[in-house]
């Protein structure tokens, strides 16, 4: 029986001993076939079996059955320096209760499920998960930042309502992500930036970020041969925001009417009209089409500014290079200063950062596919008090190297 296990356990240099079946696990008594080690200290090889150590140490199932293995770490004694060592094992490491193989295929499954279901699946506690993880992040780890040269920063909630965001660093050309911050603060994202050395830094050509501002003045210090880029898509946003918080107003408004008819009416028109404002026109459905119809027909002031919307849309998508979309930019805020006036504002502010645009065509849109997969990993792990074990969760998924 013990050379069928010896094959099935499919270990280099080791053979199966001895054998306890226990109903649902197995207990394998394992040695190491070699006669002597290596010395790490002088390199001479060494016969003097000093001491055995006996460890278990969980590996991966044979029939269906959980394996235990009870091994041997033998301690040697070094003829030439006189002072004792431990043999290594390439199938595991010191000091750890599971094999490297064992550890890895755990570690896969948290890509798709949460800490303790991973561990009940396994028969094992939930602080040996989190210790494979750790483990294998450290030895595994292929992450090398000197390939970046388009980098995407934001942020993402670790609770959601209680304001507690974590920010997130995505190379733009590769679609990874790249770094995490456990605040807003200066202080944690320069930390995360700085590790990456000057060298790297230095080298970074473009950055695209939101319009919150709590980056721009950083990333000009830390990043400075960078052109920040304002990410398009939040651009966007600021003008529907502007627009939708006009709809609402027009709502407020039509409920002051007196004339009951007349309310409700108006009422009916906007009802459910939020998404056939915001919209682009092209991608509206046949209903949404006549409820926008509808509403410009009914409200001047929200047709108008439906209408400046679409032209400051088409300007992102048809201008031919900086020039053209930078003029074509202030001639819409020209237009538009008397109505979209908060959008204005912050359009001026970010000018030059958002007319980068038209010269770089950088967006976020990569940072946002990632957001999406990172809540979800925050779904799957039902929330994460700890951000140190999100940040491996999550950064396992493009840099953790196991087959």
């Amino acid at each position: 029986m013990q050379p069928l296990l010896t094959e099935l356990l499919n270990l280099d240099g080791i053979e199966v001993e001895n054998y306890w079946n226990f109903g649902d696990h197995i207990v394998l008594e394992v040695e190491a076939t070699t006669i002597c080690a290596i010395c790490p200290r002088c390199g001479e090889e060494s016969k003097n079996i000093h001491q055995n150590h006996w460890h278990t140490a969980h590996d991966l199932k044979i029939f269906d059955k959980d394996v235990l293995l009870k091994y041997n770490r033998r301690q040697f004694k070094c003829k030439k320096c006189g002072k004792p060592f431990s043999e290594t094992f390439h199938f595991i490491g010191e000091r750890r209760q599971y094999t490297d193989r064992f550890a890895e295929l755990v570690v896969k499954q948290l890509v798709h499920s949460d800490t303790h279901n991973v561990a009940r699946n396994n028969n094992i506690t939930d602080d040996l998960v989190q210790s494979m993880l750790e483990y294998l992040s450290k030895k595994k780890w292929k992450f090398d930042p000197s390939k970046i040269n388009r980098l995407g920063i934001d942020e993402i909630a670790l609770k959601k309502g209680q304001g507690d965001y974590v920010v997130i660093l995505v190379d733009l050309d590769r679609n990874e992500l790249v770094g995490m911050a456990p605040s807003r603060k200066h202080t944690d994202i320069k930390k995360v930036l700085k590790s990456w050395d000057d060298k790297v830094l230095n080298q970074i050509e473009e950055v695209s970020i939101d319009l919150s501002g709590n980056y721009r003045g950083l990333v000009k210090k830390c990043i400075p041969n960078a052109t920040i880029v304002a990410d398009r898509f939040h651009v966007m946003k600021v003008i529907n925001d502007e627009l939708n918080r006009a709809r609402n107003t027009a709502k407020r408004e039509v409920n002051k009417i007196e004339n009951e008819t007349e309310r409700e009416r108006l009422k009916q028109v906007l009802y459910k009209s939020k998404y056939a404002l915001l919209k682009p026109k092209e991608n509206l459905t046949e209903n949404q089409n006549l409820k926008l119809e509808e509403v410009q027909k009914n409200f001047p002031i929200l047709a108008k500014m439906h209408q400046q919307k679409e032209d400051f849309r088409n300007i992102f998508e048809t201008a031919s290079d900086w020039t053209n979309g930078a003029i074509r930019l202030m001639e819409w805020m020209g237009n538009a200063k008397d109505i979209f006036k908060d959008s204005f504002g912050t359009i001026y502010r970010w000018f030059g950062e958002i007319t980068a645009y038209f010269e770089t065509r950088t967006t976020s849109g990569a940072v946002e596919g990632i957001n999406n997969r990172l809540k979800l990993i925050k779904r799957l792990g039902y929330g994460f008090r700890n951000f140190e074990n999100f940040r491996l969760r999550c950064l396992m998924c493009w840099h953790l190297s196991i087959s």
